[in-house]
């Protein structure tokens, strides 16, 4: 009886405390899911907090820079002739291939509200025939070049319009590698297209730019990038334009991850040259640099992997008078440092004939430093207006070869062709930069005596000269 009475009494206490234990447990998940419903319509009351208050986020940024900056961005059209070749063939020059047309497109950057744009050389070079179409107008309108820059890729084009839409410029030195940016361009004919991506790296040197001073301090960035984006605008998130787009790296010719702009620091410099002088105004130090890598290292005997080297020197040059010599280390210009020769050639892109700029370098283990007045080409601190002679018959603007240029080739004389269009000169297969130096075996002095006699030109024809790429040439062609 007695164990009964203690069997009644456990049950009893372990019945009330179970009871006790799933009132708690009933408790703390009820409470539970209150603090989940609760959660929940926080987070509902936060999303909507976040939908009203949009305009302060990274995504509005994207929405707003679209909107400021698609308008300024236009599509370019350009109709080229290209020669077709035949069985029959004259030396190097085939006189029996017949000449089309081709069209390609392109985009351009609003510069100016009385219609300058900003575009890439490759976009409008060799058109007989450039067309430019605003973002959401249906109206073409012809444009004319107005000069180009085929160390940067860059060209100058422009529309007799008022009141258009300029782009607002922002400080490519400002920008920072992980930065949001926006692509704006008429990709694959595709109009007004906007990618995002962000900043990948900054100085890159892609070797795609053939010339005889080539500047390549590209912006590089994973915002997509397709055929038709060149001449296109990078801008940050404030809608300022800090880059033009101008090439990819891809094994399709498609975007593949890898896209490249032009600095904005460089594209305003050489716009307002354009402008005003028909010219870059280029800056020499009057030395050759190149980057430092391990086998100018172990060449050296440098453990010192900043800054550039300096290969070459010009006699009587800036660089010579103010002490530096090659073999030198160019480690600082304007007390910032000079990683790479792209940042050493971006910095002096930004400078004109006539500037001071102070140079650190570094010699048996000590830094100096040397104060340099800037050169133009032809050897003085005198800014340039253009002076080439333009020929229509022949297709290309003829000028004198620059004292740097008869330096840096070791010729006395030479006759410069550029702004190759339709003409003579692009069906012999000659570029931007050829430098004539003799013509049937007569030196070519004076841009007005080659000019005479390409356009008297008749049977063969010798010429010796000097490529865009710095090597000598030799051609036979048959004249007209």
């Amino acid at each position: 009886m007695k164990q009964k009475i203690f069997f009644l009494l456990g049950a009893a206490i372990f019945g009330f405390g179970g009871a006790w234990v799933f009132s708690l447990t009933t408790k703390t998940h009820y409470d539970f899911k209150n603090e989940l419903k609760l959660a929940e319509n926080k987070f509902r009351t936060n999303s909507v907090s976040f939908q009203d208050e949009s305009k302060t986020t990274e995504f509005a940024d994207f929405v707003q820079a679209s909107a400021m900056t698609t308008p300024s961005v236009v599509f370019v059209k350009t109709i080229s002739e290209v020669r077709t070749s035949s069985p029959f063939w004259f030396f190097d020059y085939d006189p029996f291939g017949s000449i089309g047309q081709v069209s390609s497109t392109g985009s351009g950057v609003i510069m100016s509200k009385d219609g300058y744009i900003a575009t890439n050389l490759h976009v409008v070079k060799d058109a007989i025939k450039i067309e430019v179409v605003l973002n959401n107008r249906k109206k073409v309108y012809p444009a004319k070049l107005i000069g180009s820059d085929p160390s940067t890729d860059l060209a100058l084009i422009k529309i007799d319009m008022d009141n258009l839409p300029a782009i607002k410029t922002g400080n490519s030195d400002n920008l920072q590698i992980g930065e949001w940016v926006l692509a704006v361009g008429n990709p694959f004919n595709l109009t007004s297209t906007v990618t995002a991506g962000i900043v990948s790296a900054k100085g890159r040197n892609i070797n795609i730019v053939h010339n005889q001073f080539p500047i390549e301090s590209f912006i590089q960035t994973d915002a997509a990038i397709n055929p038709g984006n060149s001449g296109g605008a990078l801008v940050n998130t404030k809608g300022e334009l800090v880059g033009i787009n101008t090439a990819i790296m891809s094994q399709t010719g498609s975007y593949s991850g890898y896209g490249f702009a032009i600095p904005v620091n460089i594209v305003v410099k050489t716009v307002k040259d354009l402008i005003e002088f028909g010219e870059v105004q280029r800056g020499f130090t009057g030395m050759d640099v190149a980057d430092i890598d391990y086998e100018t290292q172990q060449k050296l005997k440098i453990s010192f992997d900043n800054g550039v080297y300096v290969s070459n020197v010009l006699e009587d040059g800036p660089a010579f008078k103010a002490g530096i010599r090659a073999g030198d280390l160019i480690v600082g210009i304007q007390d910032r440092a000079v990683d790479t020769k792209s940042s050493y050639d971006e910095y002096l892109s930004y400078q004109r004939p006539g500037d001071k700029i102070k140079i650190s370098y570094k010699r048996d283990g000590k830094i100096k430093d040397a104060v340099l007045v800037l050169i133009n080409k032809q050897g003085n601190t005198e800014l340039i207006k253009k002076t080439s002679i333009r020929s229509d018959e022949l297709g290309a603007d003829f000028s004198k070869v620059s004292k740097l240029e008869m330096q840096r080739y070791g010729i006395e004389y030479g006759v410069k062709v550029s702004e190759v269009r339709s003409g003579f000169i692009r069906r012999m297969g000659l570029s931007d930069d050829f430098i004539f130096v003799k013509f049937n075996g007569k030196e070519c002095r004076e841009p007005g005596d080659v000019i005479q006699w390409l356009s008297n030109a008749n049977g063969r024809i010798q010429i010796e000269g000097i490529s865009a790429e710095g090597q000598r040439k030799f051609y036979n062609f048959y004249g007209y």
